[in-house]
């Protein structure tokens, strides 16, 4: 029972932790297109990109901050996708800690 347990919550973990990833992801890809964002759904997707890159993967000051032309894109598919990879590795290390 307790195995199954550990099982169910190491996937979940796991998700979690992808599913901000994606989020992350796709954000960097909606600034890179310069997508609407007036528009509901990337507005959204926007929003919960900054709230999990957690202020330390921040398009705004993030890690690295690049200025001139096109410094926005950069930011953001530099931070965020760093931030990506950060919560799949994350994601990755507590699915092995926590599975049976």
């Amino acid at each position: 029972m307790a195995t199954k347990i550990r099982a169910t919550l190491a996937q979940l973990l796991w998700l979690v932790c992808a599913l901000a990833a994606l989020v992350l992801a796709l954000g960097a890809l909606l600034i890179a297109l310069d997508a609407n964002r007036s528009n509901a759904l990337v507005g959204w997707i926007l929003d919960a990109a900054d709230f999990v890159d957690l202020g330390v993967f921040s398009r705004v000051d993030g890690i690295k901050q690049f200025r001139g032309d096109g410094a926005g894109v950069k930011n953001a598919l530099f931070n965020w996708g760093i931030g990506a990879i950060a919560w799949l590795v994350v994601g990755r290390l507590l699915d092995r800690i926590v599975k049976p």
